[in-house]
């Protein structure tokens, strides 16, 4: 698994304790072998996350996520309000379009999905609420980058891109703009075989007026 790295070592190991039992719960001796910890360090390390409640044990002793992060979370969404400003717009884009829809904000040196909305279709692309995805592949990362795309955005209003960050996906994206600055970025994205390899020319458009209308949500609420 890739693990993060800051200059703080422990927290580092601490959150790859955490990301380990995100997917499931698992024992000590599984998280040490997840992990590539010392059976020693990994027991301190998720004792410690387990006082803090974002660890807790379950009936059969394995590890999994604990309540804190219940309160974290809606702590954090509360944070997001653009989220749910821009709900009704993500949804009605996916109505148009039928592909999924997604709405992300930058995070430092990546992107975060602050809400996503699904492709009623089987064959789909999906992005979950929180995934955190890089700023250098995938239209979405481009908008929000900034710098040499910015005469392209500001030309046709959107960006795309196919089979960047991910084989067999295509996407466009467009910037939710307010007062001057780029908030957040509308993003389409679907399977290349149904969106094609110009989905720009496709849904672009589309994803232009959804990002002008978030923008003017926005504006109008004092977000």
């Amino acid at each position: 698994m890739g693990h993060i790295v800051s200059a703080v070592g422990v927290v580092d190991k601490a959150m790859v304790v955490v990301g380990a039992v995100e997917a499931k719960p698992l024992s000590l001796a599984e998280l040490v072998e997840a992990t590539g910890f010392s059976r020693a360090t990994t027991h301190r390390l998720a004792g410690s996350l387990e006082a803090h409640g974002l660890l807790r044990r379950e009936t059969d002793g394995r590890y999994t996520l604990g309540g804190r992060f219940i309160s974290l979370g809606k702590t954090a969404e509360d944070g997001f309000p653009l989220a749910e400003v821009a709900l009704p717009s993500l949804q009605r884009l996916v109505a148009e379009t039928g592909e999924s829809a997604q709405l992300y904000v930058r995070q430092g040196d990546s992107r975060i999905c602050i809400a996503s909305v699904e492709s009623p279709h089987g064959l789909r692309t999906i992005v979950e609420r929180g995934a955190v995805l890089p700023l250098t592949a995938g239209s979405g990362g481009k908008v929000l980058l900034g710098d040499i795309l910015s005469a392209t955005v500001q030309k046709q209003g959107w960006v795309d891109s196919v089979a960047e960050r991910e084989a067999g996906v295509a996407s466009v994206s467009s910037p939710v703009t307010v007062d001057g600055s780029v908030v957040a970025a509308v993003s389409v994205s679907g399977p290349i075989e149904r969106i094609g390899t110009r989905p720009g020319k496709v849904h672009g458009q589309a994803v232009l007026e959804a990002a002008s209308t978030i923008a003017h949500d926005a504006q109008r609420m004092g977000l």
